[in-house]
């Protein structure tokens, strides 16, 4: 109980560090930011549920007293319980039905990608509500905010929108579409972060469960119904539509995750593998927009189980004259 007790308090510690660097403005700081919940997840994955929680704990206290109590709020609940939760989850295991009884069934990957898409909705929804509960006040908050933001970082700080474009046609841009799209980095970044502290757990030979084939994933059947109704609830006016805006992005985010592993399933028999992923992956990269087609690929696998036709054309035998 003791090394748990240690082990999260250093976890908390190095991710209040990391969360904290932010405050330097510096490049290096926004990664840096983003890799906060993954001194958690080690914990939790490594350790237990309870160093998880305690590292989570640790790290929001830090981070209250030296910057306030908003700061406590901020990191417990935007980063530290939802980085335990995912990893709670992912050490979740019941018995195999059909099967030896010391065989487990894990926690499916396919349902950790829906949930980390799920709490990053809820982290939007629940930061963009701070500037009211109506679509009025949530704009009006947005762009007092980021006229705040250009000010400080106009002709001095060198960042402010380029001289061919019209400052309030920009703000007035990103008043519509950054409560539209912040939940995407926010659950990348949450599953990379699992991945990192599950890779980084499985070397030491602390991680119970076996690595799972990430290629293999599928969601519920529930989620396209889901999807569905988030993409009509944007056509609602007011409230609504920001609230299934976010929650439309976060499943296609999901999907487009989905789609990539469409993509390493499909292609694992063809020579030219690797420069088809890399450049997939580089431009998805480069240009944002290629995501909602390797979304649809996602989407079209949900439907048409194109990795099963796949999988069993090359399972079948070839006839050799």
């Amino acid at each position: 109980m003791v090394q748990i007790v240690l082990i999260g308090f250093a976890a908390g510690l190095a991710a209040a560090l990391v969360f904290a660097s932010i405050v330097s403005g510096s490049a290096l700081s926004i990664p840096l930011f983003y890799l906060a919940p993954l001194p958690v997840l080690i914990a939790a994955l490594g350790w237990s549920q309870a160093a998880g929680l305690i590292a989570a704990g640790v790290a929001a206290t830090g981070l209250g007293v030296a910057f306030g109590g908003m700061l406590f709020v901020v990191f417990l609940v935007g980063v530290g319980l939802p980085a335990w939760w995912l990893g709670y989850l992912a050490l979740l295991a019941r018995p195999g039905t059909n099967a030896a009884p010391e065989h487990l069934e894990w926690y499916p990957v396919g349902r950790l990608v829906i949930w980390a898409a799920l709490l990053g909705s809820l982290i939007v929804v629940a930061v963009i509500a701070r500037f009211g509960l109506d679509a009025e006040s949530i704009q009006a908050g947005l762009k007092r905010t980021l006229e705040s933001l250009f000010q400080i970082q106009g002709p001095a700080g060198g960042a402010a929108p380029p001289a061919a474009i019209d400052p309030s046609e920009f703000i007035a841009w990103l008043t519509v579409w950054i409560p539209r799209i912040a939940a995407i980095p926010t659950i990348v970044a949450s599953l990379l972060n699992l991945w990192l502290a599950a890779r980084i757990v499985n070397v030491s030979g602390r991680l119970k469960r076996p690595w799972p084939d990430l290629s293999a994933i599928a969601f519920p059947s529930w989620v396209p119904l889901l999807l569905a109704a988030a993409i009509a609830g944007t056509f609602v006016p007011g409230l609504v539509a920001i609230v299934c805006w976010v929650l439309t992005a976060s499943l296609l985010t999901a999907y487009m995750l989905l789609g990539f592993a469409v993509l390493h399933a499909t292609t694992r028999a063809l020579n030219g593998r690797v420069f088809i992923l890399a450049g997939t992956y580089l431009t998805v990269v480069l240009f944002g927009w290629p995501a909602l087609a390797v979304a649809i690929v996602g989407l079209a696998d949900a439907a048409l189980d194109i990795r099963g036709r796949v999988a069993r054309n090359r399972a079948k035998p070839t006839n050799v004259s």
